[in-house]
């Protein structure tokens, strides 16, 4: 098999880890340089852009991208977890629920809020996880961080339950959010299921499971369903480097252009995809330079 690079479009399902499948990939693409762009719980599903070769290097980029969610919830129960699959901590009888009632407390869940983080996270203190320490038993104090919720959209409501679409900026823990708004309504709340509808530019309606993945890759199939490395980057402009242009950027220098300040996508004279480079103006002439490298 050649050479691979792009990202592939991965529908998680439940009980995978996002490392299982990162693993799994590897083993169907028959390659090692593969890495996922944002941790989903095992018991969460939907979107996990996978990238592959020259797309590990726009991994970060789409982890600390805004993401979508939808988000099933039950009134009256806290959990340690802030979700239905941990221990339950506190119950209390649901009194005077309605649409409007809910649509009164999200409203103070929108913009940028402060959240503290759950003790069931990734989150490392002095190098542990904090999920480590709640195992043990270990409570630390965490910092409050702020994120941006844009938008929460009332998907369903039941007598105890609800279901929400939020969509939200980098860092923002779904399930702390629904316990935030179980506690504004008096009678708590956890969250009991989760979908990751978009990542960045990826949405659900592209994602492919791992089964349709390993079926496509043996017929022989893969290019109908890798997206190409420069997709993140089709909101820049396009700029055609010459081959001078091309082997200055390769060796980090910088070259006179005659196009407008900004980032653009680079591709050169084979029409290859190269780098994002930034164009600046510099004294009487405007230079262009790399910012990321993909050749």
């Amino acid at each position: 098999m050649n050479e691979i690079n792009g990202i592939i479009i991965i529908n998680k399902e439940k009980n995978y880890t996002s490392h299982d499948v990162v693993a799994r990939v590897r083993r169907i693409l028959s390659t090692r340089k593969v890495g996922h762009t944002g941790t989903l719980d095992p018991d969460a599903t939907g979107v996990l852009p996978v990238c592959i070769g020259k797309g590990t290097k726009v991994s970060d980029m789409l982890t600390f991208s805004d993401k979508e969610y939808v988000a099933g919830v039950k009134l009256g129960v806290v959990t340690d977890t802030q979700d239905i699959w941990g221990t339950v901590t506190e119950e209390k009888e649901v009194k005077d629920f309605s649409r409007d009632r809910l649509m009164e407390a999200i409203s103070h869940f929108t913009g940028e809020i402060s959240q503290i983080p759950p003790m069931y996270s990734a989150i490392k203190i002095n190098g542990q996880k904090m999920c480590d320490l709640a195992r043990e038993g270990i409570e630390v104090e965490r910092k409050a961080r702020n994120v941006t919720i844009y938008d929460i959209q009332i998907l369903e409501v039941g007598e105890d339950s609800f279901r929400i679409r939020v969509a939200c900026s980098k860092g923002t823990y779904i399930r702390t959010l629904c316990h935030d708004i179980g506690q504004y309504l008096g009678c708590g709340a956890c969250m009991t299921s989760l979908v990751r509808t978009k990542s960045s530019i990826f949405n659900i309606e592209e994602a492919i499971t791992l089964e349709k993945l390993e079926n496509t890759v043996s017929g022989g199939r893969l290019d109908e369903i890798i997206r190409p490395v420069d997709s993140v980057f089709m909101h820049l402009p396009r700029f055609d480097a010459d081959d001078e242009i091309t082997k200055r950027l390769g060796n980090g220098a910088l070259s006179t252009v005659y196009v407008p300040c900004g980032e653009y996508r680079v591709y050169n004279s084979a029409g290859e995809f190269i780098a994002i480079g930034r164009v600046e103006q510099i004294k009487s002439r405007r230079k262009i330079g790399v910012v990321k490298n993909f050749s």
